[in-house]
């Protein structure tokens, strides 16, 4: 995990029941959770922005790696332990700006972001519609957003149920959506699937590199 800089173990806070940060120091199940992080390292390629956003940043675990990619860090969540989030980070020398909130309501000035980041989150948003278009409206002209989701397929929702005990009605029918919807909103500059061949019965995460239209 060198080439990854995450929250230690002591610095975790479980912020909702869907967030789950000390799976990614679990053998195995650890592994496949971190191939998200990495897979937003490689759409971000190097890039540092001015201002970035990473919405539903839970524990906060993945912003000390954030932070390396930015001039100025946010992030917005709605849960309620921002106090706690914030503490872990600064005992860690990070500093971010975090606001409690949701995607489809983001309590910031248009054009205000050179980039927003995103991680098996969006499944969770009643309105992706919504959440898209506020999205849009706080990035800069032609500010990107980072996304990775989780897979719709029988092979993942498998592995959810064996490896976590979870089952996949959580997202109820958000996954179908959520892709098509981002594509309908930005253009898609990167996409990057995992695996990287075979059919999409096996897929378990999509990143997708996107960028606001104009």
């Amino acid at each position: 995990m060198t080439d990854l800089r995450l929250l230690p173990p002591s610095a975790l806070v479980r912020t909702s029941e869907v967030d789950h940060p000390d799976w990614n120091y679990r053998p195995l199940l650890g592994a496949v959770q971190r191939l998200r992080f990495r897979t937003i390292v490689k759409l971000l390629a190097g890039t540092t922005y001015g201002r970035l956003l990473e919405i539903g940043y839970g524990s906060g675990v993945f912003m000390p790696e954030l932070a390396s990619h930015c001039d100025e860090l946010h992030g917005i969540d709605p849960h309620p332990h921002l106090s706690e989030v914030e503490r872990n980070l600064t005992a860690q020398g990070i500093n971010a700006d975090l606001t409690r909130g949701t995607a489809e309501s983001l309590p910031y000035d248009a054009d205000f972001f050179d980039c927003a980041v995103t991680i098996s989150a969006l499944e969770y948003v009643p309105d992706i519609e919504s959440a898209c278009r506020e999205i849009l409206r706080v990035l800069k002209p032609g500010g990107v957003f980072a996304v990775v989701t989780p897979g719709v397929t029988p092979l993942w929702d498998l592995a959810l149920r064996v490896t976590t005990g979870e089952s996949p009605s959580q997202y109820a029918d958000r996954r179908q959506k959520l892709q098509p919807a981002l594509r309908r909103h930005f253009d898609v500059v990167r996409e990057i699937r995992i695996p990287r061949f075979g059919p999409p019965a096996i897929r378990l995460y999509t990143g997708l590199l996107l960028r606001k239209p104009g």
